[in-house]
């Protein structure tokens, strides 16, 4: 087998960084191969070379951003401490929906969708993740480090306010006051992980 220039390497990562900016703007359906060229610097003959067609690009990037997101989760260690464990997984996903809006939108725009390109990935591989952690959860609740609180729907409130962040800044910026972190995104985002925090600390803390 062919062995990878560094080269192709860094084209193909330029194609992907470009096409994640292309189709959390457009959706897969109003992206074109064309459109992820010009944002990458190539040609659409130099795009098709590393992937055959545009859908190939999609399925790259999707895989590129779960792996992204997941990783923290991943890294939820069962022998730590539940609520610094828990809250530094919080924090990860926090700044990452600072860091890298477009992922967290791209993925929203499939799962809104009907997951069409993700839906065997998410029935097997995270449903197997998610279920592996929810375990060590159960596992702090039922030791009482925690306090009883159903591990899914924990997830998900890490989820969902997390990724609110990056998913709806429009809405998040015009509702903001002067003082509040308007126009100032270290203090938005200092505020929003001092209040997860609190939430999550103290909801979790056993009585």
């Amino acid at each position: 087998m062919k062995k990878t220039t560094r080269i192709q390497v860094e084209n193909r990562e330029r194609v992907l960084d470009a096409a994640l900016h292309v189709f959390s703007l457009h959706g897969f359906r109003g992206s074109t191969v064309e459109q992820i060229a010009t944002a990458s610097g190539m040609s659409k003959a130099n795009v098709l070379y590393y992937f055959r067609r545009k859908q190939d690009i999609y399925v790259a990037v999707l895989e590129e951003t779960l792996k992204l997101w997941l990783d923290p989760l991943e890294s939820l260690n069962p022998d730590g401490d539940p609520l610094e464990e828990l809250w530094h997984y919080a924090q990860a996903k926090l700044r990452m929906s600072r860091n890298a809006p477009s992922a967290s939108k791209l993925f929203a725009n499939e799962i809104l969708s009907g997951a069409p390109m993700i839906k065997s990935y998410l029935e097997n591989e995270l449903r197997e993740l998610v279920q592996t952690k929810c375990t060590i959860i159960q596992r702090w609740i039922d030791q009482g480090l925690l306090t009883p609180i159903n591990p899914l729907h924990l997830i998900f409130f890490i989820w969902s306010t997390t990724q609110h962040y990056a998913d709806f800044m429009p809405q998040i910026s015009a509702l903001l006051e002067e003082g509040q972190g308007k126009g100032d995104e270290d203090k938005l985002f200092a505020d929003a992980e001092t209040t997860l925090k609190q939430l999550l600390i103290k909801g979790l803390s056993p009585a």
